[in-house]
């Protein structure tokens, strides 16, 4: 189990823009390119926060204006008590003094310079003897202590990852930004990362952004979800919260719910809080179907859209007794596909 720490929530971090008290994340910001507008107003606090969504939706942006890699066009960041943008204010703070770590999706290790180098090289302002301690320590913290003398091409990827984030941690952020660290990795070790990387930041007293386009990760990882479409950011709470039951379409399809059909509500139970909704064609009455389905708001004949993931879908060769599910219905198996070939 890693055990990686962080300075203590009261901490207080100094440099010659002024001094950051570690807290919350605050982002109140807009961006206009040609696709689309990233326009947000979100406070981050501690622990891990998930940046989900489709790609081009502005996940990697917002990463990037935080870190002081992109101007927006307006708005306003704090992090802790400390403004680093203000477009009133005329406040722009270089990327190197917001105290944001960020591992990106390549990783971004030097191919010349060994594990201790790499991770030594963002503290290279310091004591030699302080820089030396803090590199051993956060590679112990890590499990890579035995790798510092290797060269990345020596490593795998998931060494490889454990290095990006040991570099990223030792400079003792005041956020950790996190772009697609496991992408390039095979789903085994993805998943065996991923755990490890929960561990060893879901207790940093700081605000963590993570961006992924996996459920897996989403799930194993997140404490809080926010899923971005278009810059807009259109759902947020718990994973549970927002991917077992969506409220939209997008966020439905993220979520992997593989069959989404048109809908019009029959009736109303709130005192069971559901409604039964007709699925098919409404000028075709015989090939309709009604299913129960949870309470949205909406009114009897209103037109909508019923999302089933195939996961809650079981099948029976005879009339299944004892199950607690609302919609028990007939039909005919057509055809058997192989793996994830539909149609």
């Amino acid at each position: 189990m890693l055990n990686t720490t962080l300075p203590n929530p009261s901490v207080t971090v100094r440099s010659e823009h002024g001094q950051t008290t570690l807290g919350s994340l605050h982002v109140h910001i807009r961006k206009t390119f040609p696709a689309f507008t990233l326009e947000t107003d979100f406070t981050f606090s501690p622990g891990i926060t998930i940046l989900f969504g489709a790609s081009g939706t502005g996940k990697t942006t917002l990463l990037d204006c935080i870190a002081g890699l992109t101007t927006p066009d307006s708005g306003r960041i704090s992090i802790g008590d400390r403004v680093v943008f203000d477009s009133e204010g005329n406040i722009n703070i270089p990327a190197r003094e917001r105290h944001a770590g960020y591992v990106f999706q390549d990783l971004a290790l030097f191919p010349h310079l060994t594990v201790e180098s790499n991770v030594a090289y963002g503290i290279s302002g310091i004591h030699k003897e302080e820089r030396a301690q803090r590199v051993a320590t956060i590679l112990q913290s890590l499990e890579i202590a035995a790798l510092g003398s290797r060269r990345p091409a020596q490593l795998s990827g998931g060494e490889r990852q454990r290095v990006a984030l040991a570099r990223s941690l030792v400079t003792e952020p005041c956020i950790l930004l996190l772009d697609e660290p496991l992408a390039a990795l095979d789903l085994p070790v993805r998943m065996k990362i991923a755990e490890d990387l929960r561990r060893s930041v879901q207790n940093l007293p700081i605000p963590v952004l993570y961006v992924t386009h996996s459920r897996d990760e989403v799930f194993m990882l997140g404490e809080k979800l926010l899923v971005l479409e278009k810059g807009k950011v259109i759902a947020h709470g718990t994973p549970h919260e927002v991917l077992s039951a969506p409220r939209g379409e997008t966020v439905a399809q993220l979520a992997g719910f593989e069959n989404i059909f048109d809908a019009q509500v029959a009736s109303i139970h709130e005192d069971r809080g559901t409604m039964t909704c007709r699925v098919g064609s409404p000028r075709f009455e015989s090939a309709q179907v009604e299913l129960e389905t949870p309470l949205v708001r909406a009114e009897e004949s209103s037109r909508m859209r019923v999302g089933i993931s195939a996961g809650d879908i079981l099948l029976a060769t005879s009339a299944p007794v004892g199950l607690s599910a609302r919609n028990i219905l007939p039909g005919r198996v057509l055809r058997l596909h192989r793996g994830n070939r539909f149609g």
